[in-house]
């Protein structure tokens, strides 16, 4: 059975108002971090999963960081550990840690890998078992708590990023640092994506969330200037899981981001929409 004149239309006109974007960001490094609801739903891990494959095989450079927060706490719920959460960071003692390893490092970054390959683009793994590109340091947070094997990023490796890259394949890293002693930190995803954007001066820094992006009193702020962002940090209009992202896109704003968008991951192709139209979805720091 043959596809209606209105599909027709449908797909027609999304090609042709993709086409613009297409050749604007042909060849440009695009940082995805992923991560929330996007990666719990079967639907939209596949979608996800083929957005990147088609934005790699029209040219552009997706490079993927992930989260996994709800499958660790998941796995520490079944291992009887309990662990909480400071201004967005997961307090991490050594069982938390060897948790993180097994089900971040290991089990989601595989999976991600896999799903890629499987829509037809050349995912490829960066973890703490291969190409530990993230060298880092313990994070201290702003009230001073100790957080345990919490790292922040020092440098990113990106001589064998940008050659996976120049290849035309997708590096998919797994947020997992490595300090000066050879201990492994668990560092949140959104920082890490942030660093990896600046690091190879991307085009754009997308970090999906579990809502439509930055809120003021429950509506959407679709665009928001760096000074104003700072502004909603500094007087606790932010705070919680959004913090760590805001601050993030704000650093790879300063640091030589073209542009960098907090969007809503429980949208079916969120990145597409984002990359390919006008008005993007979510917020975006300009």
């Amino acid at each position: 059975m043959g596809i209606s004149v209105k599909q027709a239309k449908n797909i027609s006109s999304v090609l042709s108002e993709g086409l613009p974007y297409i050749q604007k960001f042909k060849d440009k490094v695009i940082v995805v971090k992923y991560g929330g609801a996007a990666m719990s739903d079967q639907n939209l891990k596949g979608n996800f999963a083929r957005d990147i494959a088609l934005m790699s095989l029209v040219g552009m450079k997706p490079v993927i960081v992930h989260g996994g927060g709800p499958q660790i706490a998941k796995e520490l719920k079944k291992s009887g550990v309990t662990s909480n959460f400071i201004s967005g960071h997961r307090v991490t003692d050594k069982p938390t840690m060897s948790v993180v390893k097994k089900i971040l490092g290991k089990k989601i970054n595989n999976e991600i890998v896999n799903l890629i390959r499987n829509s037809g683009g050349d995912a490829v793994s960066f973890n703490h078992v291969k190409h530990k590109i993230i060298k880092s340091s313990k994070f201290v947070g702003p009230d001073k708590n100790d957080l345990g094997l919490v790292g922040k990023v020092d440098k990113i490796l990106v001589s064998e990023l940008k050659n996976t890259i120049s290849r035309g394949s997708i590096p998919v890293i797994a947020p997992i640092g490595i300090n000066k002693q050879g201990n492994f930190l668990n560092i949140n995803a959104d920082v890490v994506a942030g660093k990896v954007a600046e690091s190879l001066q991307a085009e754009k820094l997308i970090l999906l969330t579990d809502i439509k992006g930055i809120l003021n009193n429950n509506k959407i702020i679709s665009k928001i200037s760096a000074h104003k962002g700072m502004q909603l940090i500094k007087n606790r209009v932010i705070q919680g899981g959004m913090m760590p992202k805001l601050i993030a896109a704000l650093e790879a704003k300063k640091k030589g981001v073209k542009s960098c968008h907090i969007i809503d991951g429980r949208l079916p192709h969120a990145v597409l929409l984002e990359v390919l139209t006008a008005e993007g979805v979510g917020t975006m720091i300009s």
